[in-house]
């Protein structure tokens, strides 16, 4: 099994990177783990409570049970993977089974940041994008996806996503193997990493 990490801040096309990966590869043999999904259940907070929340912090997610569903995969058992949901900030009931592949892609902006789960993982990379180009997507994504306004989001950045990246993210660029500047955009890079699984699922 390859456990492969992709790390980067918010907005910088990580799951570009992580999607074009995967198509890249024969169906069926990539399992995607994403930290999202490992936030810690907020559900119980008031509204006003839930606005303050820092989903940029080591300390939202739950990295326990992350590094243990990846320890079960590794010795071939499947894991039931939580569903959070930025709206109510509360996990699902449902859960989506995973289950083990040859291939274990673990994506999020902090996934660098612990020790533990960097010792878990066998490539390990950090996608790069300029700040604006990040502001830009993170401005789209909230909108629609998570409910915010456009003032909501711009504060919500000022005061979390840009301090939090540069103290907590930006750092973890050094544990890189792959640095891949431009996202998704970058298909060299993409290419380069996709023929190095494919020598790996020969070996």
């Amino acid at each position: 099994m390859l456990i492969i990490g992709i790390a980067g801040g918010s907005g910088s096309g990580k799951s570009t990177v992580v999607n074009k990966i995967a198509s890249s590869l024969p169906p069926g043999s990539v399992a995607i783990i994403s930290q999202d999904a490992y936030y810690k259940d907020n559900g119980h907070l008031t509204p006003e409570e839930k606005v303050s929340i820092n989903f940029d912090h080591p300390s939202a997610i739950e990295f326990n049970l992350l590094i243990k569903h990846l320890d079960q995969l590794k010795s071939g058992h499947s894991i039931e993977m939580p569903i959070y949901s930025y709206l109510t900030c509360a996990r699902a009931k449902e859960t989506i089974t995973i289950l083990p592949k040859g291939v274990i892609i673990v994506e999020g902006i902090l996934i660098l940041n612990s020790p533990r789960l960097r010792d878990r993982i066998d490539i390990k990379i950090f996608v790069d994008a300029d700040s604006d180009d990040r502001l830009i997507r993170i401005v789209r994504r909230d909108i629609v996806e998570r409910g915010r306004t456009y003032i909501q989001v711009l504060d919500h950045y000022e005061e979390y996503v840009k301090p939090m990246h540069m103290q907590f993210i930006e750092p973890t660029k050094r544990y890189a193997d792959l640095i891949v500047p431009q996202g998704g955009e970058n298909q060299i890079a993409i290419d380069v990493l996709t023929s190095r699984v494919r020598m790996h699922n020969k070996d």
